[in-house]
């Protein structure tokens, strides 16, 4: 489900590895090093899994709503304590406040839904229709950012629309809530990343962090107030420690991860949070992914793989033209 701050596809939107990192977003490596990457990519993908746990963990005592709001407000208490460092207080910046303000917003209520779905849905459903978010982005990116999408991308995006459908089973009755949710929240996902592409990137990944986190934490009060609860006893508390910890980690992960290695071998681990968190799902929960699911999962991953190799593909051919243009 889409809860991370900044994502991937924005990290890996900053200049490839062994070119000139953004100010104050450290040197990077002269060529990608995708065993060290690949250990901070499991770090993100071990975490992540944690962190869904602990969402619906806090289901049983406490409305996703309070969840959210907890969870800002603990990664914001973090925050300030690290506003004491000049050092990190010298990588926020924010060249463009509306894109970070817009951003926000639409990751805060993403979130929301993404919180709902984890809390209601078989887990292995909610994960695996938090992965379509790529393909949304895709499609988004047409009339939002003006990219050219080739017929190959345009039919992994169709076929992983006929994933989703497996997974939804739409009835005359209707669709179910909680599907949607995990769907919208995929959806809000993609655009905020459309409409804000490269903020991460522009300003750094401190600046998105804080900028997304506090946007959550002001549209997270006033949702929150009507089902106000607090946790209880030990449990509840050290659940909500480990959401908060794991978030952070989760962020860590991803930044070094796609920092020190290959963006389309690091996308790939990262559907290992679907084992992790299926086996832990029937551990935990008693709960086993249906056939619907596991069939509709298989082709939303394979979808969404295709178009990051198209992806990587096609910016591979720019640069080419854009080398061969400078040198004549």
């Amino acid at each position: 489900m889409p809860q991370a701050p900044f994502d991937s596809r924005e990290i890996a939107a900053a200049p490839p590895v062994g070119s000139a990192t953004p100010k104050g977003g450290g040197p990077a490596p002269e060529r990608p090093d995708n065993a060290l990457g690949a250990a901070w990519m499991a770090m993100s993908v071990v975490t992540a899994s944690a962190m869904v746990l602990a969402v619906r963990g806090m289901a049983e005592g406490v409305d996703s709503r309070m969840t959210v709001l907890l969870r800002s407000a603990g990664i914001m208490a973090c925050v300030a304590v690290m506003m004491l460092s000049p050092r990190f207080r010298a990588s926020l910046r924010f060249s463009n406040p509306r894109l970070h303000l817009v951003r926000g917003g639409l990751i805060a209520v993403s979130t929301q839904f993404g919180f709902y779905a984890i809390s209601t849905l078989n887990l292995s459903t909610a994960t695996v229709l938090s992965f379509t978010a790529p393909i949304f982005a895709t499609l988004l990116a047409v009339p939002l950012n003006g990219e050219r999408v080739g017929p190959r991308r345009w039919a992994a995006v169709a076929v992983g629309f006929a994933g989703c459908l497996i997974i939804l089973r739409p009835t005359p009755e209707g669709l179910d809530w909680a599907m949607l949710s995990a769907l919208l929240a995929a959806v809000l996902f993609a655009l905020a990343l459309a409409l804000s592409r490269g903020v991460a990137a522009a300003d750094g990944p401190a600046a998105a962090f804080v900028s997304a986190n506090a946007m959550m934490l002001i549209l997270a009060l006033p949702i929150a107030l009507p089902v106000w609860e607090l946790p209880t006893g030990v449990g509840g508390w050290s659940l909500l420690a480990l959401l908060v910890a794991t978030s952070a980690a989760r962020n860590v992960g991803d930044l070094q991860a796609y920092r020190h290695g290959d963006a389309s071998v690091m996308g790939v681990i990262t559907y290992g949070r679907l084992v992790l968190i299926a086996a832990a799902a029937w551990a935990i929960f008693d709960e086993v992914p249906d056939g619907p699911t596991l069939l509709g999962g298989g082709v939303i991953i394979a979808s969404t793989l295709y178009i990051a190799y198209r992806e990587r593909a096609v910016a591979r051919e720019r640069r080419a033209v854009a080398a061969i243009r400078d040198e004549s």
